[in-house]
């Protein structure tokens, strides 16, 4: 106990300069690929720490550093990856913060300069520590979290293998739990997510003589509806799955002239790979199938964006053992599983992984708004906290 007091008093020490960076890096947001300005900030910061391995321009715009414990011979002991997204996104902010976006069009509306500052105050804490660390801590700031595929990037570029990462550790935010809750699920806690893009080919024509017309606005909205029959009637009602279509485009310049082509594109969400498969697979068919039987044709676009995210049992039951020292086991959260999609997903697939939630929205002070809205925000309690969290399980793993 007295180690996690001298952890939390070392992490309030830094806490006024955790917040200043969060609110810094809200201010000057940058969108994915493009987190130049971020990406200087984070290795600046981890080399006035100390560190002397601070690699850039992983991933395009990404950020390592490798901390090596002197706790035991160098070169012995596990290695664990901790990871933060830096990204924001192409959102108008209307917060009405002090430290508001001053970037037109660009917010930080998910938390991920919540994440940076946690992950470099993390770094800071457990570089002073590094006497007491048994084995190597890699700090992995990803760029592109947001659809830019970063994770895919930082891996391709070897961000797990120099040294080899045995396990890895990320967190986020979430403003729809309060602030003071954590939650670290077993097994799928985030959905896998594939993107399909459509175009449906038909004929136009007089809207007064759509016999000789091939329809193709109402052919999509045919589509459309059928596609929900997949979840409904093919998926396994003991796996979860959303197919939602966002976007329908068609006709548009008169009320009596028969729309020649639609476009409509939509996400699908899945915590089991094979469901994933399945609707890769079913989708383009149905859609296809459909078109056919109307006389229109389709161009399907299907991407697999990611796997579900699945946290190992053991790693997670390590994180929620410390979070429960901290917070209390009446503030450990048992659900529910996100449906939203995380590309940590990839880094989970690579080694034993857990991903676990912060507790960072206030009813009282109106920190409620859902992530992606233009007027997120997050209690800044939750900094400190999720800081805590982190470097106490990353202490835990490696004294094991």
């Amino acid at each position: 106990m007295a180690t996690m007091l001298s952890l939390r008093e070392a992490i309030g020490e830094w806490e006024p300069e955790l917040i200043a960076t969060r609110r810094d890096l809200h201010a000057h947001p940058e969108i994915a690929l493009k987190e130049v300005r971020t990406s200087a900030i984070v290795a600046e910061r981890l080399r006035a720490i100390g560190f002397d391995d601070v690699r850039t321009g992983i991933g395009v715009t990404g950020v390592k550093a490798v901390l090596r414990g002197t706790g035991s011979p160098l070169g012995s002991g596990k290695t664990l990856l901790l990871r933060a997204d830096m990204d924001a996104l192409p959102i108008e902010e209307e917060t009405g913060l002090p430290f508001s976006s001053q970037h037109p069009g660009m917010m930080h509306a998910c938390g991920h300069d919540g994440h940076t500052s946690m992950l470099l105050a993390t770094a800071r804490v457990l570089f002073g520590r590094r006497a007491e660390i048994s084995g190597t801590i890699v700090f992995c700031f990803q760029p592109a979290e947001e659809g830019g595929g970063g994770a895919r990037l930082m891996l391709a570029d070897g961000v797990m293998e120099d040294p080899p990462v045995d396990a890895a550790l990320g967190l986020h935010l979430w403003s729809p739990f309060p602030v003071g809750t954590v939650m670290a699920l077993d097994g799928p806690t985030m959905a896998g997510i594939g993107v399909f893009r459509v175009k449906i080919q038909g004929r136009g024509g007089h809207g007064a003589l759509p016999h000789s017309t091939v329809d193709a606005l109402m052919i999509a909205a045919q589509v459309v509806t059928t596609l929900q029959s997949l979840v409904a009637r093919e998926v396994d009602p003991l796996s979860p799955a959303v197919v939602s279509v966002a976007t329908l485009h068609a006709g548009g310049t008169a009320a009596n002239i028969i729309a020649d082509s639609a476009t409509f594109s939509g996400t699908v969400r899945t915590f089991d790979q094979s469901a994933s498969d399945q609707l890769a697979e079913r989708i383009p068919a149905l859609i296809k199938g459909v078109a056919a039987s109307l006389r229109a044709t389709a161009e399907v676009e299907y991407i697999s964006g990611g796997p579900p995210l699945v946290n190992d049992p053991a790693l997670a039951a390590l994180v929620r053992a410390v979070a429960g020292e901290i917070v209390g086991p009446s503030n450990l959260l048992s659900g529910p599983r996100i449906m939203a999609s995380e590309d940590y997903a990839l880094f989970a697939q690579r080694v034993p992984s857990t991903y676990f939630f912060v507790g960072a929205g206030d009813a009282a002070t109106g920190k409620t708004y859902d992530h992606h809205h233009p007027k997120f925000d997050v209690d800044e309690r939750s900094l400190a906290l999720g800081v805590e969290i982190m470097a106490a399980s990353a202490l835990r793993f490696l004294g094991e």
